[in-house]
């Protein structure tokens, strides 16, 4: 057999068997480590991409929580400041209340101490005139126990007025 290019035929011979035997090999690897080291990766691909798409999903869900409790916040808030407002105009309509009964507490008081006050002036006019009136009948008793004259008479009257005060017969 002639040689072709100057190889000899078992080298052509065992080149294309190594040949056939590499792609042989090189399939059989890529079957038996190849595929499951793409799967390994494709599965990994895939994992991530499905936290990625899970962490935009949770990012949206945060925004729109946030978005919500804001909201809620400005009711919360909204909401006090009425209840505020609300009891502050009840605190204003109870002092104004409270200040209106210590008002009329105090006219009440008041007017019971100038009855009190009138009382009092009536019975002391009263325990003046019985005064008075003892006086008389003191002086009626003297007038009469000793015949006395009419000088003797006014001298006792005005005695008796200057005891009593002159202030006393003006009332």
């Amino acid at each position: 057999m002639d040689r072709l290019i100057g190889f000899d035929p078992q080298l052509l011979h065992d080149a294309v068997l190594t040949g056939i035997n590499i792609f042989i090999l090189f399939f059989a690897l890529s079957y038996l480590l190849f595929n499951p080291a793409r799967e390994v990766l494709e599965k990994r691909r895939k994992k991530i991409a499905d936290e990625l798409a899970q962490a935009a999903s949770d990012q949206t869900d945060a925004a729109a929580m946030k978005a919500e409790y804001e909201a809620k916040l400005k009711d919360v808030n909204k909401e006090a400041e009425n209840i505020l407002e609300t009891a502050r105009r009840k605190a204003k309509a109870r002092e104004a209340e409270m200040l209106d009964e210590a008002k009329a507490e105090a006219a009440r008081i008041i007017e019971r101490a100038n009855r009190e006050i009138e009382l009092e002036k009536k019975k002391a006019l009263d325990d003046m005139k019985q005064e008075v009136v003892n006086i008389a009948a003191l002086m009626a008793q003297k007038a009469v126990s000793g015949s006395i004259d009419v000088k003797i008479q006014d001298a006792l009257i005005d005695e008796t007025l200057k005891e009593m005060g002159e202030g006393t017969w003006q009332n």
